[in-house]
């Protein structure tokens, strides 16, 4: 692969569509091929590969599982597709499983060399960088929350998003949880929502006190 194509290759990539022909060419020459298997992992949700990878061919699928196994295919890859950006930018784990779907090869940058190709003075827009990169990754777990649990999961991840745990332990939503706005995040109706925050009052496991503020009294999962 000439040092050529990996420029041209590194140009389409958005998040280094805006670099000097000089910061694009260490970039560049920072890359390494590698070939992946039919059904090899590329990264793994949850895990961290601190690497960026550009397909060069072949093709690579996105997805998503729950802890009883289910898969949903967020997106498919391929040539000139990238995947691991949000990783390179906030050094957090993957959030999803990226698995080349036929042989494939990837450029792969490491985000080590991507740090040391970073602009002087970018400390600014490194950090605008990382708020996006946190918005997408709320988006990424609000799709997989709609693809793969029930209303009830859907409500018991939100409840324990919105909780902040006090001095004492105790997990606490410190504001009145709309019915209405809870049925607009989980994606079903207001009436379904009332009837599972219902259920769970009665069962003991939320208490909604006489200022609105809910306190999670048993762990929350999944329901």
């Amino acid at each position: 692969m000439s040092m050529l194509s990996n420029l041209d290759l590194i140009r389409r990539v958005p998040l280094f569509s805006m670099l000097t022909a000089d910061q694009a060419q260490a970039i560049a020459d920072s890359v390494v091929k590698r070939r992946f298997r039919r059904g090899e992992l590329v990264v793994e949700q949850g895990r961290k590969s601190n690497a960026l990878f550009i397909l060069l061919n072949g093709r690579a699928r996105v997805l998503t599982s729950d802890t009883r196994g289910r898969e949903v295919i967020l997106a498919v890859l391929e040539s000139g597709d990238y995947v691991g950006e949000m990783s390179l930018i906030d050094n957090e784990p993957h959030s999803a499983t990226v698995r080349a779907e036929i042989q494939t090869d990837m450029l792969v940058l490491q985000r080590s060399d991507f740090a040391r190709c970073l602009p002087e003075h970018s400390t600014l827009s490194y950090a605008i960088l990382r708020g996006l990169v946190r918005r997408l990754r709320n988006a990424d777990r609000q799709i997989e929350s709609l693809a793969l649990l029930d209303v009830y999961g859907r409500v018991a991840r939100t409840l324990l998003d919105m909780a902040e745990t006090d001095a004492d332990g105790v997990q606490i939503i410190r504001h009145k949880v709309s019915r209405q706005d809870m049925a607009k995040v989980v994606g079903a109706s207001r009436e379904m929502v009332s009837r599972v925050m219902k259920d769970l009052e009665e069962r003991g496991v939320i208490e909604t006190q006489d200022n609105g503020f809910v306190i999670i009294k048993e762990r929350l999962q999944n329901e």
